[in-house]
């Protein structure tokens, strides 16, 4: 399949896609917010920059897009054009992603990943999310 923009008109969408603040995100935020919950944001000082951070409980959660991360959904597929490019991004996304979440546990945080494709469920999330923050 051949992309109908052109190379200038791709680069201009593509960083238009944000890293910090995203839509699934604010949703899990929301649902933290709803349990009285006290958090910060994208703490430098850990590896990865952690989406939400629970300093005192020691406790990161991630909140991955299925696309940028690799999840095996339908939200996840690769595109069918410049597919060596997009896999190999995809990968290194996903080895990053592993790599930094194994260091955080050596540091003694606990991780929570929560895929964007799973924030179809609120009922759900906020459960495994109560039964994170509530577990020692």
């Amino acid at each position: 399949m051949v992309d109908t923009l052109t190379r200038s008109e791709r680069s201009t969408r593509m960083s238009l896609i944000r890293a910090k603040n995203t839509r699934p995100e604010r949703q899990v935020q929301k649902i933290i917010s709803g349990l009285s919950y006290r958090y910060q944001l994208h703490r430098s000082d850990l590896p990865s920059k952690p989406d939400i951070v629970f300093p005192k409980k020691k406790k990161v959660v991630f909140v991955n897009g299925c696309f940028w991360h690799g999840h095996r959904c339908s939200l996840g597929r690769i595109p069918k054009s410049r597919m060596g490019f997009w896999t190999s991004k995809i990968d290194s996304n996903r080895q990053r992603g592993l790599r930094d979440r194994r260091k955080l546990r050596r540091m003694g945080w606990k991780v929570l990943v929560i895929w964007e494709c799973q924030l179809s469920d609120q009922a759900r999330i906020k459960t495994k999310l109560i039964h994170f923050l509530k577990k020692s």
